[in-house]
C-alpha cells in the first residue's frame, strides 16, 4: 500500500493493524550525508507486500478510506483497542457516498477474484456443481453473505483478519525455522550412518570444529541497548560516539519520515550486530539462522519498547525506553549458537513424522509402479492381439490368391483381373475385317458348327 507521510498518529495505528510488513530488509543510511533527497510532503511511500493472500484488496480499501475527511477525523481520537474491537468500523456509515460506492466496487472485484480462484482450483480436480457461496465462507477478511456492498462488518472483518494473520506470521516463521534445524540434524545423522567408523569420526570432528569456529565471534550487544545503538551511530551513521543523542538517532533512522520506527527500520539497526556472527562467505555460517536471529532481536525490542503493541515505535516510546536501567546496563544477549533449539525428544518425534511421510511416499511409489506394470502388461497384450490379427488377415489373403480369387481393395474393388476377364463397360474386340458393316437386307448366316459330321 502507499502510505501518506504526514497522517495523524491514529491513522497510522489503523494502518499498522492492517499493513505491517514482516520481511526484514537491511538498510543502513547516513542521513547527514544525503543531500537533495529529503522527503516531500504529500509524497507516498511504497510499503513491502504483507504476504497476505488478500494484500491488494487490503491496500485498496485503506487507500479509499484515507480519502474521506470524516473517517480520518475519527481516527484522530481512536486508540488501538477501538480499532481492533470494531468500534471504529461503525463510522463507515457516515463516510461519503463516493467512498462507499468505491468500496462496494472493490468488494465485488474481490469476491469475483475469489470465485475465479475457487473455480480454477475445483476445475483442476475436475469437480462439478461448485457452490461458490459455501466455499467463500473460508475467507474471513470479508462478509460473504453480502457480496455486493461494503458494510461496517466488512471493515471489521478485514481489520481482525489482517491483525490475526500478521500476529501469527512471526510464530509460523519460528516453527518453520525449528523444523529447518531439526531436518539439518536428521540429515547429518543419517549421513553418518552410511560411513565406516574412521570416516564417521572425521566427520564428527569436522562438525565440532565448525561449531567452535562459528561461535568464535566478537561480543554481540543487547538489541536496543545504548551500546548497540551507539555502535550504529558511530559505524553506520559516521557520527561521534561521545555525542550520541537518542532523539537525533530516532530521526536519522526513521527512513520514511513518518514519525515511527516500523519493523523494517528496527531490523535494519541490527545489521552490524549480525555481521559479527554471520558471514555468507564462511561455510560454518548459515544465513537462514541469521534471519532467525534478526527476527528474535526485533521481537525483543518491540516487547520492551512498543507500549501500546501497535507494532510501531513512536519517538515518545523510544525516548522512554532510553531512560530504563536495561538501556544502560543490559543483560548479555545469547545468540542462537548459545541456545538449545530443540530437544532430543522433539527430534525423535520429528524423525518419526519424517519416517511416516517416507513410508506413505514409498507406498504411493509402489502403487504407481504396480499401475505402470499393469498398463505395460495391457499394452503388450494389445500389441500381441494386433499382431495375431494382422497375421490372420495375411493368411486369408494368401488363401484367396491360391483359390484364384483376387484380393479386394479398400472399397471392395478387385485389385487385378484374371486373363480373358473384361472390365465393366469394355466392348469385346473382334479380329480385323470381321467388324465391317453388312449391306442392307443382308442377313448374316450363322456360323457353321464344327462339331457336326457331314456324310
Amino acid at each position: 500500500m502507499k502510505r501518506l507521510s504526514l497522517l495523524p498518529q491514529q491513522c497510522i495505528l489503523l494502518m499498522s493493524c492492517l499493513l505491517v510488513a514482516l520481511e526484514a530488509v537491511p538498510i543502513d543510511i547516513d542521513k547527514t550525508k544525503v543531500k537533495g533527497e529529503g522527503h516531500v510532503e504529500g509524497e507516498k511511500i511504497e510499503n513491502p507486500d504483507t504476504g497476505l493472500y488478500y494484500d491488494e484488496y487490503l491496500r485498496q480499501v485503506i487507500d479509499v478510506l484515507e480519502t474521506d475527511k470524516h473517517f480520518r477525523e475519527k481516527l484522530q481520537t481512536a486508540d488501538i483497542e477501538e480499532i481492533k474491537s470494531g468500534k471504529l468500523s461503525r463510522e463507515l456509515d457516515l463516510v461519503s457516498h463516493h467512498v462507499r460506492t468505491r468500496l462496494d466496487e472493490l468488494k465485488r472485484q474481490e469476491v469475483a477474484r475469489l470465485r475465479m480462484l475457487i473455480k480454477a482450483k475445483m476445475d483442476s480436480v475436475q469437480d462439478t456443481g461448485i457452490d461458490h457461496q459455501a466455499l467463500l465462507k473460508q475467507f474471513e477478511h470479508l462478509n460473504h453473505q453480502n457480496p455486493d456492498t461494503f458494510e461496517p462488518k466488512d471493515l471489521d472483518m478485514l481489520i481482525k483478519a489482517a491483525t490475526s494473520d500478521l500476529e501469527n506470521y512471526d510464530k509460523t516463521r519460528h516453527e518453520e525455522f525449528k523444523k529447518y534445524e531439526m531436518m539439518k540434524e536428521h540429515e547429518r545423522r543419517e549421513y553418518l550412518k552410511t560411513l565406516d567408523e574412521e570416516k564417521r569420526q572425521r566427520e564428527e570432528s569436522k562438525f565440532e570444529e565448525m561449531k567452535k569456529k562459528h561461535g568464535d565471534h566478537p561480543k554481540v550487544h543487547h538489541p536496543g541497548s545504548k551500546d548497540q545503538l551507539k555502535e550504529v551511530w558511530e559505524e553506520a551513521d559516521g557520527l561521534d560516539p561521545n555525542e550520541f543523542d537518542p532523539k537525533t538517532f530516532f530521526k536519522l533512522h526513521d527512513v520514511n519520515n513518518d514519525g515511527f520506527l516500523d519493523e523494517q527500520e528496527l531490523e535494519a539497526l541490527f545489521t552490524k550486530e549480525l555481521e559479527k556472527v554471520y558471514d555468507p562467505k564462511n561455510e560454518e555460517d548459515d544465513m537462514v539462522e541469521m534471519e532467525e536471529e534478526r527476527l528474535r532481536m526485533r521481537e525483543h525490542v518491540m516487547n520492551e519498547v512498543d507500549i501500546n503493541k501497535d507494532r510501531l515505535v513512536t519517538l515518545e516510546e523510544f525516548l522512554r525506553a532510553t531512560e530504563k536501567k536495561e538501556f544502560l546496563e543490559p543483560d548479555s544477549w545469547e545468540t542462537l549458537d548459545q541456545q538449545q533449539l530443540f530437544t532430543e525428544d522433539e527430534l525423535k518425534e520429528f524423525e518419526s513424522h519424517i519416517s511416516q511421510q517416507e513410508d506413505e511416499l514409498r507406498k504411493k511409489a509402489e502403487d504407481l509402479q504396480k499401475q505402470k506394470e499393469e498398463l505395460q502388461r495391457q499394452h503388450d497384450q494389445l500389441q500381441a492381439q494386433k499382431q495375431e490379427l494382422q497375421q490372420v488377415v495375411k493368411q486369408m489373403e494368401q488363401k484367396k490368391l491360391q483359390q484364384g480369387n483376387p484380393p479386394a481393395g479398400p472399397a471392395g474393388e478387385l485389385k487385378f483381373h484374371s486373363p480373358g476377364e473384361h472390365k465393366v463397360g469394355d466392348a469385346p474386340k473382334h479380329p480385323a475385317g470381321d467388324d465391317q458393316p453388312l449391306p442392307p437386307g443382308h442377313v448374316q448366316e450363322p456360323a457353321a458348327r464344327t462339331d457336326q459330321v457331314h456324310p
